[in-house]
């Protein structure tokens, strides 16, 4: 069975709004390899709108450094992008399908396909992953910022959810790794 990982940066005090942190060239490495490892993003509207069309496009034009230019090429060839969204009318490309209703049902059938791991993204369709847990690992980066303000990551699950950490890294810049699955 395929595991769905949640991966996310954070700051210091909670927010996990994508304009208060910073991914630094560690960071695209560390997310680039992350994303070799997996053949399906899930996503909510708001998420899949920040990262398509600018990764694919970024991974055409080559824009950045190396490691953010390999992080694109790794977010381009993804195989299959899952957006649970009732408002967004059509979706970029091929590799992209909207699902407007099942959220459980839908992620249970994908981690029942053969392939690599599924990833989710963003704050909303994880949060409701959480609840159902359904979600079998997270990767959180904390990052050294207080951002005082801003979305904040609440799952509201039906029950506490313990975890077990399995992986810390302290990155160069300061950022840090916590990796947990569920016990």
């Amino acid at each position: 069975m395929r595991k769905l990982i949640y991966a996310i940066n954070v700051t210091l005090d909670g927010c996990c709004d994508h304009t208060k942190v910073i991914a630094d060239e560690e960071l695209h490495e560390y997310y680039g390899q992350l994303l070799r490892g997996a053949d399906t993003f899930v996503y909510g509207r708001i998420t899949y709108q920040l990262m398509v069309p600018y990764w694919p496009e970024a991974a055409k034009n080559q824009p950045g450094p190396k490691a953010i230019n390999d992080f694109a090429r790794a977010f381009d060839a993804v195989g299959q992008i899952v957006v649970f969204s009732r408002t967004l009318d059509k979706a970029e490309g091929k590799k992209t399908r909207i699902v407007r209703t099942g959220l459980k049902d839908e992620i249970l059938r994908l981690k029942q396909e053969p392939g690599k791991d599924i990833l989710a993204g963003g704050v909303d369709i994880p949060s409701q992953l959480m609840a159902l847990d359904l979600v079998d690992e997270y990767r959180i980066v904390i990052q050294p910022i207080i951002a005082g303000e801003g979305r904040r990551l609440s799952p509201n699950p039906q029950e506490r959810l313990p975890l077990k950490l399995v992986e810390s890294k302290t990155f160069k810049g300061g950022s840090v790794l916590l990796r947990y699955t569920r016990r």
